[in-house]
This record gives C-alpha cells, structure tokens and sequence, in this order.
C-alpha cells in the first residue's frame, strides 16, 4: 500500500479508481485522494456505515453533523459532474465497515486501484492495512497534506536531537514557515506569545456579542430526523444543533468570528461565564476538524485583520495560537508516539468515571454548567474542558481508558487525532509529560478566579476540609501528596510542593480522609 508524506502520483491507470473519502474528509477542492479525479471512469465512494458510528457512542449531534455533511459533499461532487456511490446507513446491502463497502464496490464494478486520502486514527490506518491484503487491486493511500505541517516534518522536528517536545518551540517553527505574525524575522508586538494577556476576568456587565446561529437546513433536519430515531439512547439532545454541515455554512460562521468576536477574543479566551456556551470562541473547530475551513486561510484573515488595525495582536496571537501551534502539534504528538500512546497510565489512576460526567446532577456549579452545555450542544471551550472536566478527573485519579472514552463520545469535533493527546496528555497528564511540563491541576482558587461558577455554587470556594467545602480544594493537595514521588522533583512544582512542606502531619492526615470520602462521595469508585 503507498503512503507516507509523498506526493502520491500513481502511473496512468488503464482502468478507473475507486476513491473512498471519510467523513471527516469534506474538503472541496483540498483533498489528495480526488486532486487527480477523472469523471469519467473514476467513481467516489462515501459511505455511513455502523462501525463508525458505534465504535464510540457518539452523541447524538455528531451523526447529523457528519452524515449530513456527507451528503451534501456528494451532492456537490455530483454536481461538478463525478460518480458518486452514496451508501446510507439504513441501505439493505449496507455491509456496516468500511472495508465492506469498498469490497463489495470492487465486486460491482472492475476498478485498477483503490485510493483514499489517510485517516485520522491509527485504527483505520491499521484497517486499510488489512484491506491492501485482501483487495483484489491496489490500495493507494495518499497524505492528508489539509493540515499545515506534514507527518514527516513534525517527525523530523521531534528527533532533531531536542529532549522535550513542546508546543512553545513547534510553534515558533511553524510561524518563520508561514509567516504568520512575523515582522521579517521577529515576532510581530516582540512576543512569540501573549498567553499572559488571555487570562482577564471578565467585568461585572460586560456584554458578550450575539452568537451567529446556524439554523438547520433542510437535508440536516432530516438527518437530525433520522439519527434521533436511530440512536435514541446515545448521549445529548439534538435540539441545541449549531454546527456548519456545508462550506457556506462554515464561511458564515468564520466571518461572524473574525468579524465580531475575534477583536476582544483575546481578553477573555479563558473565561468561564454560567450560560454562556461561546463567550468570544469561534465555535469552528468542528467545521475545522470535519474538511469544510482550511486552517490557514483561517490563520491568515485573522492576522489581516490586525494588520488592518481591526483587532489587536493579543486576541489574533491567541487565535492563531490555537490552530497554527495546538492544532498542528497534538497531531504531531498523536502520529509520533503510535498507537500504544493510550495505554500509559503514569499517574497510576485506578477509578471510575462519576456519573455526574453524564447526568450534570451534582452540586458542584462547574461541573454541572460544563456537563450541561456539552449535552445541549456537543461543544465546551477549552478551559472548560481542561480546568473544570479534565482537571477533576485527574484530581480523582479516574482511569484514563475512562475520561478518554467520555471526551470521544461527547465532542462533536473530537477525533483520536486530536482528542487523545490533548485528554491524555494535556488534561490528566497521562503520558507522564510528553505534552505538558507539569499537570494542569487546579484547586476552587483557579476556578473562581477565571469563572463565576462559584459565586452561586453550593459548595464554599475557600473551605478546604468543611462539610460544604468546595471539592477542588481537599481533592488538589490530595493529588500533590499522593504523587509527590512522581512530581516532586519537577521545578514548575516547586511552590505547590512547599506549601504542602508547611503542612502539619495532622492537616495531611485530614486531606487524605476528605479526599478519600469525596471520590466517593462523587462516584469515582475504584475499577
């Protein structure tokens, strides 16, 4: 089977190709495995099939999300004069993998290759290994070249002889590559970073800008129909549906963001706010993930509009930040460390996810605020995800099988690609460092200095060992404590770690017992 970062050309073929896009390949007119497509003998071959759609139990909005924008591609090649084979979950025939249905084309039609473009998840790389083994013809699987930074160029950035693999330095690589915010050779504002100006707490009555809303057209509705029917009992409501299924869909979407939320996005990219699902966000990154906003183009309208004078560097920083650094670098990370990258566990955690993950039924005001709106709409920001959902389970100590599981099922935009290093290595800190210097382990203080969440909870932010003393407290110097032997040489820790050096034997006594008593308490009972 040909891959790798080539440029995938093949000799003229004397018959046609069958060229299978996936689900998450939507992309017009950027897709390696149709660049060279001949209409009149190749044939494209989509195809919903149940392998998956329950390889995870995804929620609800994802299936309208992906099946939807599945069929509109289909429509749009068909339109541009291709041959389209559309396989829909509830057709008879539907053999349910994908390998099925590229065999059983192979069987309908006489075709001289196969080609698609690669995927996003080791399990389907590993899957169209077996199918090149059983295939009548040849499998050609071409480099997904959508992203901005090749498989073999992150590779080679991460052996150049560097001991640690940190997003801060592929940053600066990938910004002198593009060009992005760069003034001749130096950073534009003298910075590579202005992280330190994303942290502000958002003023009493500051007012959020309206959030453009996708109103569903008519094909998503119906997959909406359809799904809702089909997967009842999967997780979420389909009714807070609010994702781009189309390219104009997804223009809209990104000229609402550049245009109103990109100029004060910087200031409080890090806020929570009760109720408020998007604050600044640009809420692309499902569009972004599927193929329908390439993520330089991206990139370069917000640089354009600083350079217009239309939003300042912290706020275009941050956002390019996200997709030129993070984006590029967990897919780095996820390709280089292979497909044993789940199973590490450095942190030893041994417990079961709390129910409330799924329910948003517990008292602590974060966690239910977070649960809820990821229900509702299959979307939280990032720190949301990181400081409220994964920094609790870490604190826990649940099993990353578990909170890796629960990330992939409730994101509409989560694939293993990006989900699994950013879960396993930047929320629980899993990999043992890989990603991240230090876990991102936060007490009630860190939430109630970048949220209003605890203005109205229940449980006190600033108790530590009380009855209605906020969990994040007891449950963060538990996590020091117990892993003092794997953290405690680790400088970024060094604060942390002399505070509890304060601590008397009878204090850390007493954490331990109220930690032990809220896991559970929250239901994060031991496998």
């Amino acid at each position: 089977m040909r891959s790798g970062d080539g440029p995938g050309a093949s000799p003229p073929q004397t018959q046609g190709s069958l060229r299978l896009v996936l689900g998450d390949q939507i992309s017009d007119g950027r897709l390696s495995s149709l660049r060279d497509l001949d209409p009149r003998r190749d044939v494209v071959l989509l195809a919903e099939v149940m392998s998956e759609a329950s390889y995870v139990r995804h929620h609800k909005q994802k299936f309208a999300l992906v099946f939807s924008g599945m069929r509109q591609f289909a429509d749009r090649l068909r339109d541009q004069g291709a041959v389209v084979r559309y396989v829909r979950l509830d057709d008879p025939a539907n053999t349910h993998s994908l390998n099925g249905e590229v065999l059983r084309a192979l069987e309908d039609q006489p075709f001289g290759r196969v080609v698609v473009t690669e995927p996003g998840e080791w399990r389907l790389v590993q899957a169209f290994d077996e199918l090149a083994h059983v295939a009548a013809v040849p499998v050609e699987m071409r480099p997904d070249d959508r992203f901005i930074c090749s498989r073999a160029e992150f590779e080679a950035w991460a052996n150049d002889g560097r001991g640690e693999l940190r997003m801060e330095f592929f940053y600066r690589l990938m910004r002198r590559k593009t060009g992005l915010l760069m003034d001749g050779d130096k950073p534009t504002g003298g910075r590579w970073n202005f992280d330190a100006e994303n942290r502000k707490r958002l003023p009493k009555g500051k007012a959020i800008p309206p959030r453009h809303m996708i109103e569903p057209n008519g094909l998503t509705r119906q997959v909406m129909g359809e799904m809702a029917a089909r997967f009842p009992d999967n997780f979420g409501t389909m009714e807070g549906f609010n994702f781009p299924t189309n390219p104009q869909e997804a223009e809209a979407a990104l000229d609402h963001f550049i245009t109103r939320h990109l100029p004060e996005f910087g200031d409080w990219q890090d806020f929570m706010k009760s109720g408020e699902p998007w604050m600044w966000h640009a809420h692309i990154s499902a569009g972004m993930n599927l193929g329908l906003i390439d993520p330089l183009d991206a990139c370069r309208r917000a640089e354009a509009e600083y350079r217009a004078g239309r939003a300042p560097v912290n706020a275009v920083e941050g956002f390019v930040r996200q997709i030129l650094g993070w984006r590029e670098y967990v897919r780095g990370v996820y390709w280089l460390k292979g497909p044993d990258y789940r199973t590490t566990n450095a942190l030893q955690a041994d417990r079961r996810l709390p129910w409330s993950y799924w329910s948003a039924e517990t008292r602590m005001a974060c966690v239910a605020d977070v649960v809820a709106v990821t229900r509702d709409h299959a979307y939280a920001h990032h720190i949301q995800r990181l400081m409220v959902t994964g920094n609790l389970a870490m604190l826990l100590g649940v099993h990353p099988d578990e909170i890796n599981d629960w990330y992939m099922v409730v994101y509409a935009d989560a694939y293993e690609w990006v989900e699994l290093p950013n879960t396993h290595g930047m929320a629980t800190f899993a990999d043992g460092g890989v990603m991240s210097s230090k876990p991102y382990a936060g007490s009630g203080a860190y939430i109630n200095r970048m949220s209003d969440y605890c203005g109205g909870c229940a449980y006190d932010v600033k108790d530590r060992l009380g009855d209605n003393a906020c969990p994040f407290n007891a449950l963060y110097w538990d996590f020091l404590i117990r892993n003092r032997a794997r953290l405690g040489a680790n400088p970024r820790m060094s604060i942390p770690y002399a505070a509890v050096d304060r601590m008397g034997a009878d204090d850390v006594e007493a954490i331990g017992r109220k930690a032990e008593s809220l896991k559970e308490k929250l239901g994060a009972t031991r496998r």
